[in-house]
């Protein structure tokens, strides 16, 4: 075959006819019209109890900013593909007004949504949802009960589930062989939800716990910390390791380096496992931090980089089906066909029983990251990812 050569005047026709011959291109789609693919981004700003100790605060524009991120990375190639990303946004701080924007953004044409909400807001808006041509992500509600007993069949999530995340821990201690353990939690609704979690982790993976505490003081621990937590920690058995559930981190933080026996803390403070941390450096992780940086000049948290998936998820989907219509973006991203590159060491897809991301758990100190789950020697039939979470046999979801 003769080897076709470049002519001396290069016009852009006679490149994209060079490129067909050598086999580069497999068709015209840059004469195709341009695809536009508007997005929504909803938020409810959720009013909290003040916390005893204001160590860790949360950016205000948590979630926007990774999505913000998304949108230019995603035009960057689709500016090749003819195909543009735009983000709208949002924010309320009642739930009847953000539903009512909702509403109304879908009846003007809009179809796909990332909602930032509670999950009172994400039940009234599945109800409202059904049998619609819709594409909803939820990107910081972390319940378990939404991917294994509600079931809103019209969400995906990539915020992972606390069961995820307890699950990333238990198979942590467990190969490190830290079986006992002591559970402290506080009394909101939030910390009992934690507790729950990580006793059902611990029970699948063959760990002890062998007393559970409940924090119920108003102290103020920046005085007495050193002086009431070896009290509080001190137990009749041993233990090996202390989880602490302790959401809005009233007290957790405190925890470490102060309890009775010397051992390490898990859970809300010591050792966190999240989806994503300012820490995490490999598999190309520091471009896009450094990106996220020169962007918010902050750092990118994990409602960020849950923010950041879901634009990137349906950037995949257009760009792979070359398509704007919900309808196919939809079934691409719930196919086994999905496979999305998120700086995690591996492909990332969606549970097809309960709409979730299914991905690695970062295991994070405060400075540094010490491991990623799965754990080595964890294993499962199809892929170790779904040894996070509630896999197929456990939920009482069903595949859409």
């Amino acid at each position: 075959m003769q080897k076709q050569s470049l002519p001396k005047k290069l016009t852009l026709m006679h490149f994209i006819s060079f490129m067909l011959l050598s086999g580069f291109l497999t068709s015209f789609s840059v004469f195709s019209t341009a695809l536009s693919i508007d997005i929504t981004y909803l938020k409810l700003h959720q009013q909290h109890a003040p916390a005893l100790s204001n160590i860790i605060k949360m950016a205000s524009d948590s979630g926007y900013q990774g999505a913000r991120l998304a949108i230019d990375d995603s035009n960057t190639t689709g500016k090749f593909l003819q195909q543009h990303f735009t983000l709208t946004s949002f924010e309320f701080t009642k739930q009847q007004n953000l539903l009512a924007r909702l509403k109304e953004e879908f009846n003007s044409g809009k179809a796909i949504f990332i909602l930032d909400a509670p999950l009172p807001v994400l039940n009234e808006i599945n109800l409202w949802a059904q049998n619609k041509n819709i594409l909803l992500f939820n990107i910081s509600e972390f319940s378990n009960e939404l991917r294994n007993s509600q079931c809103l069949n019209t969400l995906l999530h990539t915020a992972p589930s606390n069961a995820m995340k307890s699950d990333a821990l238990a198979q942590w201690l467990l190969y490190r062989r830290l079986n006992k353990v002591l559970l402290i939690r506080g009394e909101k609704p939030a910390d009992i939800a934690l507790a729950k979690s990580f006793k059902r982790s611990a029970k699948r993976y063959g760990l002890k716990i062998i007393t559970e505490k409940i924090w119920s003081f108003n102290t103020d621990l920046r005085r007495s910390a050193q002086q009431e937590i070896p009290l509080f920690t001190q137990t009749s058995a041993e233990y090996d390791v202390v989880y602490v559930a302790d959401q809005t981190k009233d007290f957790a933080e405190y925890i470490p380096f102060n309890t009775y026996l010397p051992r390490p803390v898990v859970g809300s403070a010591g050792l966190e496992a999240l989806s994503w941390h300012q820490v995490i450096e490999q598999w190309g992780a520091a471009q896009l931090q450094t990106r996220f940086n020169k962007l918010t000049t902050r750092y990118m948290n994990e409602i960020d980089f849950n923010g950041y998936l879901a634009v990137r998820s349906i950037a995949q989907a257009v760009h792979k089906t070359n398509s704007a219509a919900v309808k196919e973006l939809s079934a691409y991203i719930k196919s086994a066909d999905f496979k999305l590159a998120a700086y995690k060491g591996r492909k990332l897809s969606f549970r097809t029983w309960n709409g979730q991301l299914r991905m690695p758990i970062a295991l994070i100190q405060p400075h540094g990251l010490v491991s990623q789950s799965p754990q080595a020697g964890i294993l499962h039939p199809k892929t170790e990812l779904d040894t996070l979470g509630f896999d197929q046999q456990e939920s009482q979801c069903h595949a859409n």
